[in-house]
């Protein structure tokens, strides 16, 4: 899972829009490529943050659901990049309970906007979607010109549980990079 965060000044959004900064679900890779260091030459701080499947899993063990863990994690880049106004795409389907659980964790004072489906709404929270996405499909490329194709690495694409299943029959456990917290896993991990 990739995370990010960036501070601009107000004054480039307008720019960003122009050049098609939005939701990077509505982009092709391609464009959020090109996108991507047009985006970073316009962000006064940026913050990527990497949760690995093995961390994912381990605090999913401790109780914490994805929710709570999204929610310290952007507090965490919030912290470090202090800016006067954050705006949230919650994960959440109630966006004040994820605001609740983000301000336990921040340490800085902030005007919050956390709001469903964000990155559609506001432009900088798309280019944040932007550079979050090229960074995770980076590290896909790098998982496929180690193993082969292993599809999208979601839970729910038919070629990511084909390779799933095909790993799981070759060396007998799931492969160290997949969530075993994942229902798709637990399912071809019983015998």
């Amino acid at each position: 899972m990739v995370l990010c965060g960036l501070v601009v000044e107000e004054g480039v959004l307008e720019e960003m829009k122009g050049m098609g900064v939005r939701d990077s679900k509505l982009l092709s890779p391609a464009r959020r490529e090109r996108l991507a260091p047009l985006i970073l030459s316009l962000c006064k701080k940026v913050r990527l943050v990497e949760l690995q499947p093995a961390e994912i899993d381990a605090s999913l063990q401790k109780g914490m659901n994805l929710n709570e863990l999204e929610a310290r994690e952007f507090a965490r880049i919030l912290n470090e990049l202090k800016p006067e106004v954050a705006y949230v795409d919650s994960p959440d389907p109630n966006p004040e309970l994820f605001r609740k659980r983000l301000e336990r964790y921040l340490r800085i004072e902030v005007e919050l906007k956390v709001e469903n489906s964000a990155d559609r709404k506001y432009t900088v929270v798309g280019a944040a979607s932007i550079l979050a996405k090229v960074r995770r499909d980076a590290r896909l490329a790098e998982l496929k010109k180690k193993y082969g194709e292993v599809g999208s690495g979601y839970s729910h694409d038919p070629l990511t549980i084909s390779f799933l299943r095909r790993w799981v029959e070759e060396h007998g456990e799931l492969p160290p990079f997949a969530r075993k917290s994942w229902e798709t896993c637990r399912r071809l991990r019983r015998p």
